[in-house]
């Protein structure tokens, strides 16, 4: 398996010390746990906007990639929890900012509720940084 490298910045971190990582690093992968709209002052961003909510996310897990020697164009699979399947097709045009063709594979998933009730959207990533 190769041995494993936490990946973790400033403003994307463990939230109140729960055991997890917010990256690992194995190998030639990096496998990014579900970003949230949580901003580096541990704010939610975009209250009630799911637009707003999936980029904060996404600018977390750029943050990440980007620390851990990678590009948003290094990953290869998302998966986003949304709690309203209405807004997870609102979200095309935004991953076009931060995605190229081809863009990553990726699942959706409806979910009743995530950790915070006015959160709106989780996504994880995978990515590969091997050359």
């Amino acid at each position: 398996m190769g041995a494993k490298k936490l990946i973790e910045t400033k403003g994307v971190k463990s939230a109140g010390g729960r055991p997890y990582s917010p990256a690992l690093k194995v190998g030639d992968y990096l496998y990014i746990s579900g970003q949230v709209p949580i901003d580096a002052q541990g704010k939610t961003v975009g209250a009630g906007d799911p637009v707003a909510q999936a980029r904060q996310a996404f600018e977390n897990i750029k943050e990440l990639i980007e620390i851990a020697g990678g590009t948003m164009d290094d990953i290869v699979f998302l998966l986003i929890y949304v709690t309203d399947m209405r807004h997870y097709f609102t979200f095309g045009e935004l991953r076009k900012e931060y995605f190229k063709p081809p863009y990553p594979a990726s699942t959706a998933i409806g979910v009743t509720g995530l950790a915070q009730e006015d959160w709106c959207v989780e996504i994880e990533a995978t990515a590969y940084l091997g050359k």
